[in-house]
């Protein structure tokens, strides 16, 4: 229990305790605090509990609390009289809007010197009635959020590899985080003091690229009217990344080659060795070995470059991390917009848990983007996500022959398994080939523990 000092009540008088009561409520924006009087009629509403139950405070003061807040019956939040002393006790909302809020309820009641119920304070948090994950410090690595094995282990990787001056080769597909990993191995190096700079080998042409990448001298081509340091140069004593490395045109390996063999380099139109000191990370979505065995990529560069690499599961490969990062995202967009959500409707949670993500974190940062733009309810529904989504609800009309469902009389737990089994990557033509719409395939394989 707390204790004041003399000098607490001291000020407590100068400041005014009503003054000082007001603040402390509001400090809960997570949720709802208030207080009732002797006959449950609220006093005192705080700013989240107009945020949560969507009724102001001049809507609810004076009102009762158990009209204010609609609650059911059962677990009555406004009957305190004779509880006392509640903690974390599950109770049920009805807001005006129509929507119930399942809450934990802590409240404290109080007496007067005869015995009798003078009043109460009461604070009410919303349970989880939707997959919300909060991240804790386990789960985020410089802004990398994850919870999946395959993750955590290449973030171990980093880690250990970041004490090292190894070269590393971070391999993945697009959109899964590969500039985020290898700033994250910087911060984690003892170089995170020195600059970090990246550049995407694909979006340059190759004189473009060379220029940007080792400088050049005043009157090195047209244009070149002064002195131009690269990012080699400008990444002295601290990191370059080198992203989609095997875009790299062959002209330009044999440079990068020697500047990581020798550590210096010559600026186009120069006649003289420039030395630096700087780590490589570099980045691909592709096999550095089928470049090297089509010709485009040099054998003895893809050694140099891939002396630890690092592989990214694509999302669609980390189920536990989809509802994780998308709270991160809907939590991000709350302070940001004209629009709050509280809650995923089941059916949107589903559709999203199911989807492919081909363009992985960075194309389910474009989907929370798109429902802002489009939504403004508080809860995020089926209609809220982009049109790919809603075409996965579209009853299947015809069916491919290869993809036939089997016959009727089979066991329908059999008939899900085998369409899983014969189709294991693709959900839309495992439904298909049970002959089922792709809800439809959902909700029995989730009834069947498949």
């Amino acid at each position: 229990m707390a204790s004041s000092s003399p000098l607490f009540k001291r000020w407590l008088g100068q400041i005014g305790a009503d003054q000082v009561v007001e603040v402390l409520t509001d400090l809960f924006e997570s949720g709802a605090a208030f207080i009732v009087d002797s006959n449950s009629d609220i006093l005192l509403w705080s700013k989240g509990a107009e945020q949560l139950f969507g009724l102001s405070a001049t809507e609810a003061i004076g009102k009762p609390c158990k009209t204010a807040l609609n609650c059911d019956s059962d677990n009555d939040p406004c009957n305190l009289a004779e509880l006392g002393i509640v903690k974390s006790q599950a109770v049920r909302i009805h807001r005006p809007d129509g929507r119930t809020l399942n809450c934990y309820r802590t409240a404290r009641a109080f007496y007067d010197s005869n015995g009798g119920f003078a009043g109460a304070i009461e604070f009410l948090q919303p349970s989880d009635t939707s997959p919300k994950q909060k991240p804790d410090d386990s789960d985020s690595f410089h802004g990398i959020l994850s919870r999946d094995p395959a993750m955590k282990e290449a973030i171990k990787i980093i880690r250990n590899v970041a004490e090292t001056e190894a070269t590393v080769l971070i391999r993945g597909e697009s959109g899964t985080g590969k500039e985020m990993v290898a700033h994250a191995l910087h911060l984690e190096s003892p170089r995170h003091y020195q600059p970090f700079l990246a550049i995407n080998c694909a979006a340059l042409t190759p004189s473009l690229l060379e220029s940007e990448l080792f400088g050049h001298v005043k009157g090195a081509f047209t244009g070149a009217v002064r002195n131009h340091a690269g990012l080699f140069q400008r990444a002295n004593g601290g990191t370059l990344f080198l992203d989609e490395i095997a875009e790299l045109p062959l002209e330009l390996q044999a440079k990068l080659l020697r500047v990581i063999q020798e550590r210096n380099f010559i600026p186009v139109g120069g006649d003289s060795a420039v030395s630096v000191d700087v780590r490589i990370i570099a980045a691909t979505h592709r096999s550095l070995r089928e470049e090297v065995k089509a010709g485009r990529f040099r054998e003895d560069l893809m050694y140099r470059l891939r002396v630890v690499p690092i592989f990214l599961p694509p999302l669609r490969e980390r189920r536990q991390d989809i509802s994780l990062l998308l709270q991160h995202l809907i939590d991000r967009h709350n302070t940001q917009g004209h629009r709050h959500i509280d809650s995923i409707a089941p059916e949107a949670m589903r559709l999203l848990l199911d989807y492919r993500w081909p363009g992985n974190v960075r194309e389910l940062n474009n989907v929370v983007e798109y429902a802002y733009a489009v939504g403004r309810d508080s809860e995020l529904s089926i209609g809220d996500l982009p049109p790919e989504f809603r075409e996965q609800l579209r009853p299947i009309a015809t069916i491919d022959q290869h993809v036939a469902p089997r016959a009727k009389s089979q066991n329908e737990a059999e008939l899900i398994r085998e369409a899983l089994e014969n189709n294991p990557d693709n959900l839309e033509q495992a439904a298909q080939y049970a002959g089922m719409s792709r809800a439809t395939f959902w909700r029995k394989r989730r009834k069947y523990g498949l």
